[in-house]
């Protein structure tokens, strides 16, 4: 089985690396798919640093001397590159979400077509699980999840519908979730209504969201002038996220512009549309379907004034 098939992965690659010689983040390693492929466009001077806070990735660890793999979550990769001796980067890559591996296996519980218990944790080591969410967290805590990460209409109702269950039994496997709604799912909408809770209890357990702007607010500080910011997402939160942080350099509102009508910005977008799969890929690999793909060029400190 392949641990994760890289989406994207000539065009984002494409983007990133500018110069052979320079130093490039790949933050998401997984599979190694994308780190591969952008060592393979460095000179004997460049160098790649690549993350991972899933410790099933260093069984896919790269040997070459211009490689290092970091054991962390994304969110700190200001300061771990700071500890490794390093200020600026030439590009940093994110491709995002859940790997192909995490999904396939069924005993980390993040896909709804395997039997498994409710973990979803990304990082291992962490204590809070999806199943110990479901049975401790408040009602509406549980509510706010469903509606703001699972977009789901009816996440008041599925809250207390939990919150009723588990005063009875326990809900400790992905079996367990999907039977308490299955009964109140039209058949037809079941695939869909499972992957929006899924999605939503996968986020708040590895706090996604606020990992990635962590990750995006300290890229402006670490990306030298006409670095690239590559970023691949596979959900709107995400991609909301990343479209507006490229754009403006804020996540909400709209940024002050001075007496000509210009705003500071850290980077400015390679093109207004997102890049997508073509059909080609998409047939290889379905989860391409989703992806899309956003570029961020660093401004210089003169175009931020």
């Amino acid at each position: 089985m392949t641990y994760h098939d890289p989406v994207l992965l000539k065009e984002s690659v494409d983007q990133l690396v500018k110069n052979p010689d320079g130093i490039y983040v790949d933050v998401t390693f997984g599979g190694g798919g994308h780190s591969r492929e952008i060592l393979s466009r460095l000179s004997d001077k460049g160098r790649l640093i690549s993350f991972d806070q899933d410790l099933d990735a260093k069984q896919n660890i790269i040997e070459d001397p211009r490689f290092q793999l970091v054991l962390s979550n994304f969110r700190y990769v200001k300061n771990q590159l700071k500890f490794l001796g390093i200020t600026q980067i030439d590009g940093l890559l994110g491709d995002l979400g859940v790997s192909s591996h995490q999904f396939d296996t069924g005993e980390r519980g993040f896909s709804t077509r395997f039997e498994g218990d409710l973990d979803m944790r990304m990082n291992q080591q962490q204590s809070k699980t999806a199943a110990s969410f479901l049975m401790e967290a408040d009602e509406s805590d549980i509510a706010r999840v469903f509606a703001n990460y699972g977009e789901l209409r009816s996440a008041k109702k599925w809250a207390n519908k939990i919150v009723h269950e588990r005063k009875e039994n326990e809900i400790k496997t992905t079996t367990d979730l999907k039977n308490l709604f299955a009964g109140f799912i039209p058949d037809h909408r079941k695939n869909k209504i499972y992957a929006q809770l899924f999605q939503a209890l996968r986020i708040e357990i590895n706090d996604e969201m606020k990992a990635l702007e962590e990750l995006l607010l300290s890229t402006p500080d670490i990306i030298k002038p006409d670095g690239r910011l590559v970023l691949i997402s596979y959900h709107s939160l995400e991609d909301r996220l990343a479209k507006r942080f490229i754009r403006s350099g804020m996540f909400e509102g709209e940024p002050e512009k001075d007496m000509y009508g210009n705003w500071y910005a850290p980077f400015k977008p390679l093109q207004s549309k997102a890049m997508t799969a073509n059909e080609d890929e998409i047939a290889k690999n379905p989860r391409a379907r989703s992806a899309k793909l956003r570029i961020g060029i660093r401004n210089h400190a003169e175009e931020e004034k």
